[in-house]
């Protein structure tokens, strides 16, 4: 993103650590250093002290050997050297990792053989095929140009084989192609230390850099094919990274060496697992989820489920003041993940926060849909979700003015209700905030890659199957925005390093993925991201022309800097289409981060500014930046709207009886 204050994005010293749909950003995906789990225990680790007595071959799991111990405990601090095996627990080694090669296949296989369905990818194929054949034309239809651009990638090429040349004589050589600072890929020593991975290393920086370029370069090509062809693009150069293999990383194949291949039947084992667990498909494990558990681990927070239907448990949490605000809030989450990342954990929880500060709080927790819930579109979500929520909270309370939050998608199913609402004359809802929600998708985020008009009609084919889209292809797409930190950080770390990954709550949210009802995200794709008529004044609800300009209430809108699925710019630019007031702030971080920054232990600052209009670079430079947590700008926002107090409610004591504790029932769905 492009601002001008992008030197002030971060505190001094700080790190994001965001990763997604919903998602998660690149840095939350990383696994922090001092979090390195134990390898996985189905499968005996190499041990750190060396046996005495050499094992035998009859021995279960990997196996080590202490052979070249004494010499390979002098290389360890070097890293041009690599260790000498045990080349018979090598050889085990690699027996069992066969085995469970077998395994996979086996796994992969299985849905073929009961007569399941294959994933359809032949039309992405087609649309990545056309696309870079569009890019080609361009440098095609002039010799010159072309002849051009082919001499500058294999003068690069030429550089750095005299390069390596004179490193491998024994002379010093400048790089002719680094890393990105943050690229931690090639951070292993040995990329630089050895001449033939440092040249692999660069070849392949070098090539990226001149694909990308060309793509850049096109000048006559559109803007949407230009986004697509880098989409794309980026897939096929993250998978192709040498350091994505055995044979061509020097770190995987010191590890390999070092534990006899034990490392090996470890990811092996995890990938045919991840297999399994996807049907035939590699769910890619980036957390250890089984350290955490609904109602113990997160989702803590106290509260009752005081109303379900079909599609949603409505949550009332436990009050922890004597009094509490006269106005109660709901809040209406995404569907496309759960809702529980508004309550991790105590530390984290803005749902929690809420309640401390004196809030009568409701979270709407949709159903993970099936193929009972396919005809569901988004005028059922309206009306089964948010308008059933508020005649509950009403019954639950006596109060019938409430403020509500929409985060993302639930952001912009709520902003449609209120322009409904604006033409049924329902003032229920005082004031809305919104947490990096679009309305206007001109400039979309990344997710528009998968929303054109064939990868549209492929996806409600597919649903037309069963009824909705399965959450693995929602995980999919939202892993491949980001797929060297998303996807191929955990395929080496994961089978061929033999490493469990961290316990980590973020990405342990992220795994729990849901499902999509058919009509609903039929909808929802074609009226928002292909045809964009909410605000083209074209969006037709319950027989209705809808416009934002009817929504007259105050705003909150907070959008996120770093934000890849609903960017920054894309929320200001959308916020000028509502017909009230508008308070548009921008916090650090992205889509996840900069939501979750409690004032308790903020990473990322905000930034605060003048009316939503005008360009959004303008807005960001005339911006003030407030360091910590926008949480206490917001909560001062909403109670001065309504500043009375009541006594607390506690949840089931009013007309509604309580069902079951909070989390709820339909949070616990798994995919």
């Amino acid at each position: 993103m492009d601002m001008t204050t992008r030197s002030k994005s971060r505190k001094s010293g700080k790190k994001e650590s965001e990763s997604t749909l919903l998602l998660v950003e690149p840095e939350a995906a990383s696994l922090p250093p001092a979090a390195v789990p134990s390898p996985a225990p189905a499968v005996p680790q190499v041990k750190p002290e060396p046996p005495k007595v050499k094992p035998e071959a009859k021995q279960d799991g990997p196996q080590a050997s202490s052979k070249s111990d004494s010499r390979n405990d002098a290389k360890a601090n070097n890293p041009q050297d690599f260790p000498v095996p045990d080349f018979e627990a090598l050889s085990l080694n690699l027996a069992r990792a066969t085995e469970q090669t077998g395994k996979a296949l086996a796994a992969w296989l299985k849905p073929f053989e009961q007569g399941e369905t294959a994933p359809d990818t032949s039309g992405q194929v087609a649309d990545a095929v056309r696309t870079f054949g569009a890019v080609a034309d361009y440098w095609l239809a002039d010799p010159q140009r072309a002849m051009e651009a082919q001499q500058k990638l294999t003068g690069s090429l030429f550089e750095l084989w005299g390069a390596t040349w004179k490193r491998m004589s024994g002379e010093e050589a400048a790089p002719v192609a680094v890393p990105e600072p943050g690229d931690k890929r090639f951070a292993d020593p040995s990329w630089q230390a050895m001449p033939a991975f440092d040249f692999l290393r660069q070849a392949y920086l070098i090539s990226t850099r001149w694909a990308n370029e060309m793509i850049d370069q096109a000048d006559t090509i559109d803007p949407a094919t230009k986004d697509k062809a880098t989409f794309y693009l980026r897939q096929i150069t993250g998978a192709l990274s040498p350091s994505n293999f055995l044979a061509t990383n020097p770190e995987l194949m010191r590890k390999t060496l070092t534990e006899n291949g034990a490392n090996l039947v470890r990811g092996l084992q995890m990938f045919a697992e991840d297999i399994e667990a996807g049907k035939g498909n590699l769910r890619i494990r980036q957390a250890d989820a089984s350290k955490f558990l609904l109602g113990r681990d997160m989702a803590t927070t106290p509260g009752k489920v005081v109303f379900q239907n079909d599609l949603i448990e409505l949550i009332q949490y436990a009050p922890t003041t004597p009094t509490v605000y006269k106005r109660p809030l709901l809040i209406v989450p995404p569907w496309i993940n759960k809702f529980y990342v508004l309550d991790l954990n105590p530390e984290k929880s803005f749902v929690r926060f809420c309640v401390e500060q004196g809030l009568t709080v409701f979270v709407i927790s949709w159903v993970n849909p099936d193929e009972r819930h396919a005809s569901k579109g988004f005028s059922a979500y309206i009306h089964e979700g948010i308008f059933a929520a508020l005649d509950a909270v009403e019954k639950a309370t006596g109060e019938r003015h409430v403020t509500t939050i929409g985060y993302c998608v639930g952001g912009t199913l709520l902003a449609i209700a209120l322009a409904l609402m604006a033409q049924l004359r329902d003032d229920r809802i005082d004031s809305a905030t919104f947490f990096t929600t679009q309305v206007d998708f001109t400039d979309a985020g990344d997710l528009k890659w998968f929303a054109g008009a064939e990868n549209i009609a492929a996806i409600e084919k597919k649903m037309m199957e069963r009824g909705y889209l399965d959450s693995a292809q929602m995980a999919t797409a939202f892993n491949m925005l980001r797929p060297n930190e998303l996807i191929w950080q955990y395929v080496v770390n994961n089978y061929i390093k033999g490493v469990d990954p961290a316990a980590f709550d973020l990405l342990a949210w992220n795994s729990d993925s849901t499902r999509m009802p058919a009509a609903n995200h039929s909808y929802y794709l074609r009226n928002c991201y292909l045809e964009n008529n909410l605000t083209r004044g074209k969006l037709e609800l319950d027989g209705r022309h809808l416009s934002l300009k009817d929504v007259t209430i105050p705003v909150y809108n907070l959008a996120a800097k770093e934000d890849h699925i609903a960017p920054a710019r894309s929320v200001f630019n959308g916020a000028k289409f509502f017909g009230g007031p508008m308070r548009y702030v921008m916090a650090g971080s992205g889509h996840i981060a900069g939501v979750v920054n409690p004032p308790n232990k903020p990473k990322y600052q905000f930034w605060t500014g003048g009316p939503v209009q005008g360009a959004f670079e303008d807005w960001v430079t005339k911006a003030t930046e407030t360091a910590g947590s926008w949480w206490l700008d917001w909560v001062n926002w909403i109670t001065t709207q309504a500043p009375e107090k009541v006594e607390a409610r506690e949840p089931g004591t009013g007309a509604l009886p309580a069902l079951r504790e909070a989390p709820g029932d339909y949070v616990r769905v798994k995919s």
